[in-house]
């Protein structure tokens, strides 16, 4: 009886070991993606400094800078709504600094309603937070040729189209003619490594009722 339960045990044992394993090195990795979010978030809200030469993807995504220059009135609009609100779109506008060099700017948020109004002219400052999103996916749709609307945000994109450099900063205060802000945050960062651990721990649950039913008959047999 003994030897024809041990082979189940053993696999049992070991199986129940293994997803266990795996739900708490979920555990662990939902610790650590916390304390990436938090850094992040507190690079979000830190002072800004002045956009720098090369910004670097990799290194710079959410840091928060300012930058002194004027609105080239050129302008991408992408599909956007926020809650609470009629649907509009977020405003992708060229950027002049003053030391020459052209990047982009999303301004924020405009209903549907004041869309193609003029927008004010003359020298201001951006702060935001720099960031390169990956909006599109493989559903998205190309931008429309007859409207000229966007439905994701695409620096390189973007960029090419209004002959810039591929910087993106998103403001965080105002910067005029109706146009809310929508500043970057942690929100769209998931954090799913809960679910998974806890897909785990009931995949270790079921194989040990699984290993228990199996050990019965085994023993149903042998009376």
């Amino acid at each position: 009886m003994l030897r024809k339960m041990f082979f189940p045990i053993l696999m049992g044992l070991a199986g129940c070991a293994v997803l266990i394993s795996l739900g708490i090195w979920q555990v662990q990795r939902m610790h650590w993606k916390a304390g990436v979010l938090a850094e992040i978030e507190a690079m979000i809200h830190e002072a800004p400094v002045p956009l720098m030469a090369s910004p670097d993807p990799s290194v710079d995504k959410f840091r928060p800078v300012v930058v002194d220059g004027q609105f080239s009135g050129e302008v991408i609009e992408v599909l956007f709504g926020i809650k609470g609100a009629s649907p509009g779109v977020l405003v992708i506008e060229a950027f002049e600094a003053a030391d020459g060099r052209r990047i982009l700017v999303d301004r924020g948020f405009i209903e549907e309603e004041a869309r193609g109004l003029p927008h004010e002219a003359g020298a201001t400052r951006v702060v935001g937070n720099l960031h390169w999103p990956i909006d599109a996916t493989s559903s998205t749709p190309p931008p429309d040729t007859k409207t000229g609307l966007w439905f994701a945000r695409d620096v390189p994109a973007m960029a090419a189209k209004l002959n810039t450099e591929p910087t993106l900063i998103v403001a965080r205060e105002p910067t005029g003619d109706g146009i809310t802000p929508v500043p970057v945050n942690t929100s769209t960062i998931p954090n799913d490594h809960w679910g998974y651990a806890i897909t785990w721990f009931l995949l270790a649950a079921v194989w040990a009722v699984m290993t228990a039913a199996l050990l019965w008959r085994i023993r149903q047999r042998g009376v």
